[in-house]
């Protein structure tokens, strides 16, 4: 389907066009100096439209209206959850990462089932709330717990959902295609807006029934189809149905490459030929691996591994896994925080100065920059030898050591200004600065633009510990 008039990518919207919708109050409660510099971010990706608290006021609500309209995404933005744990899935403008900032990481989900005993159910929840990873300073973690009706019993699916339901206050997907079933176990977590899976050409009208009623997203199954999911989703859009899920099916044997390239498709569909009606987020079924029975179990985790991180890269939006081993579930959310981080601006961290331990006016002073994964690296080191000493952090745009000083953005002169602004100078009681043994070629320049002796380190953060060892306290290291 062809654009509907009016409708333009974000990608061809001027900052002026959202400008002029802007209640223009200047009051720079968004952060910004003036409305026009939000605007600017706003087209580019970098902020939301709920950034702008004037647009809250009852009467900018039709300039919100219209600016909503006009910043719509290619792909809905899908909200399932409750509370502070409400998941939105979807919400792309764009079909690389590269042309606009993805937002929105896809949930991964651990599905348990209505046919496994209670302590194996508690068992897996259990793992999945626990299961937590320090990442560049990001705690990683799995989102949402699907629920599926393997035992085709009303009764046993309501007893588990209820189950589950008590243990997390995760979202919940809700797994079967018998509307009976379906209504059985949403009759449990009604109020906690969970995502039913799935509406198929057989079941539509009583699935769409059940989540008109309840005002719940639900999942439109076809595998393999698009044209038949497409008449779904427009089925149900004019039947009132606003959120939907769309899952194209996931084939794990033999049929992968044909998976990505109908993943592929659908969005294409959406962002370049603007389809409203294959514009929904997309949920990946990894678990599909472990239907045949043929491997392993490691084969089994292995290959989920695989197909979840092409199905991250092409496109899903959610992904529904079975595994609970570390080695498969950990990559997939390093790759996430990876594609979802904006490509134009390096993850950083605040720069200035850090105190490690219980320093004293003797402990050594160590430089680094402030781009975020150098930064926890040398963090990590410094803390698991237990080392007391002071750590300068140079504001170099977030960027390494190495490249920050081929760049010009670690000189003798940023690093004199960090020494100055730090305040470093007033808490010790020398003058002796070590450098990143990457940056020893700036080391005879910093010592005569700041005046303080400097010492090459290594060249990686693990040898810290026992260059401190060799070399603190320096022979001369007092003025």
């Amino acid at each position: 389907m062809k654009d509907k008039p009016g409708r333009r990518s974000i990608k061809e919207i001027s900052p002026i066009d959202v400008y002029r919708l802007l209640p223009g109050t200047a009051c720079k409660e968004c952060g910004e100096p003036n409305c026009m510099a939000f605007a600017t971010r706003l087209v580019n990706g970098e902020v939301m439209l709920d950034a702008c608290p004037p647009l809250r006021i009852p009467k900018y609500q039709s300039l919100y209206q219209q600016l909503q309209q006009l910043l719509a995404p290619a792909v809905r933005a899908v909200t399932f959850g409750f509370g502070d744990r409400a998941i939105t899935i979807g919400g792309k403008h764009v079909l690389q990462r590269h042309e606009l900032t993805y937002h929105h990481p896809p949930p991964i989900a651990i599905e348990v089932s209505d046919q496994m005993a209670e302590s194996e159910i508690e068992e897996r929840i259990r793992k999945t709330l626990a299961f937590s990873y320090l990442y560049i300073g990001r705690d990683l973690r799995l989102d949402a717990i699907a629920v599926r009706a393997v035992s085709g019993n009303p009764t046993a699916f309501a007893s588990a959902v209820r189950h589950v339901a008590t243990l997390t206050d995760q979202p919940i997907i809700l797994c079967t295609l018998d509307p009976q079933v379906m209504a059985a176990g949403l009759e449990e977590i009604k109020n906690r807006r969970p995502l039913l899976y799935a509406a198929t050409q057989d079941n539509w009208k009583e699935m769409g029934a059940i989540a008109l009623a309840h005002q719940v997203p639900l999942v439109v199954h076809s595998p393999g189809d698009i044209a038949l999911l497409r008449s779904l989703t427009r089925t149900l859009q004019e039947w009132g149905i606003r959120d939907l899920v769309m899952d194209p099916g996931t084939y794990a044997e033999g049929g992968l490459a044909d998976t990505l390239h109908t993943f592929t498709l659908i969005r294409r569909a959406a962002c370049h030929d603007q389809d409203e009606y294959l514009g929904y987020p997309m949920v990946g079924i990894p678990m599909a691996v472990w239907a045949t029975g043929e491997f392993s179990p490691e084969m089994e985790s292995w290959k989920e591994a695989v197909v979840s991180s092409l199905l991250i890269t092409r496109y899903a939006d959610l992904l529904v896994m079975h595994s609970m081993d570390g080695w498969v579930l950990l990559p997939q959310l390093i790759w996430r925080f990876n594609l979802y981080t904006d490509p134009r601006k390096p993850v950083s961290v605040e720069a200035g100065l850090r105190e490690f331990g219980t320093p004293t006016p003797d402990s050594p002073v160590l430089l680094t920059t402030n781009y975020a994964l150098t930064y926890f690296t040398v963090e990590s080191d410094i803390k698991s030898a237990h080392l007391d000493c002071y750590l300068v952090v140079v504001d170099t745009s977030g960027i390494s050591v190495e490249s920050a000083v081929a760049g010009r953005y670690l000189t003798p002169e940023t690093i004199a200004t960090a020494m100055n602004e730090s305040g470093v100078r007033e808490k010790v009681g020398h003058h002796t600065l070590i450098l990143p043994g990457l940056a020893a070629r700036l080391s005879g320049e910093v010592e005569e633009v700041t005046g303080w002796r400097v010492l090459v380190g290594s060249k990686d953060s693990s040898g810290i510990p026992s260059f401190i060892k060799e070399h603190w306290p320096p022979d001369e290291a007092t003025d």
